[in-house]
């Protein structure tokens, strides 16, 4: 009788299985991309009527708010590219992204607090 065991391990050696990507994961990507515009499409509106109905404050605060809009449009539109070759490539990498939605909350947070600090600081 043998000395071995009867189930050997090998030399680390992995077996390359491929991801399945179903369907709905596109869509959601999509679905995530349109819900980002959206609020872009918000944040914008608000911009252009403070822009129109504002005085020099408003005006101020409509462009930082453009600013802080176009920068999550751009935002969203690379974050979408990026999870769409990822998800085309089939790779098992984490789809999120958490560094990019705090960078942008920080900013919009800094607009609204310049908007009130200029708003009760103006005579």
């Amino acid at each position: 009788m043998s000395t071995q065991p009867l189930l050997q391990r090998t030399a680390q050696k992995r077996i390359a299985l491929p991801v399945r990507v179903e369907p709905k994961v596109f869509f959601a990507n999509e679905r995530t991309f349109l819900s980002w515009l959206h609020f872009t499409v918000v944040l914008g509106g608000l911009s252009v009527g403070l822009l129109n109905f504002g005085d020099k404050v408003g005006k101020i605060s409509a462009g930082m708010f453009s600013l802080v809009a176009v920068a999550i449009m751009i935002y969203a539109l690379i974050t979408f590219h990026w999870r769409a070759n990822a998800i085309r490539k089939r790779s098992g990498a984490p789809y999120d992204d958490r560094l990019g939605p705090t960078i942008l909350c920080i900013a919009l947070l800094a607009a609204i607090i310049v908007n009130f600090i200029l708003r009760f600081t103006a005579d």
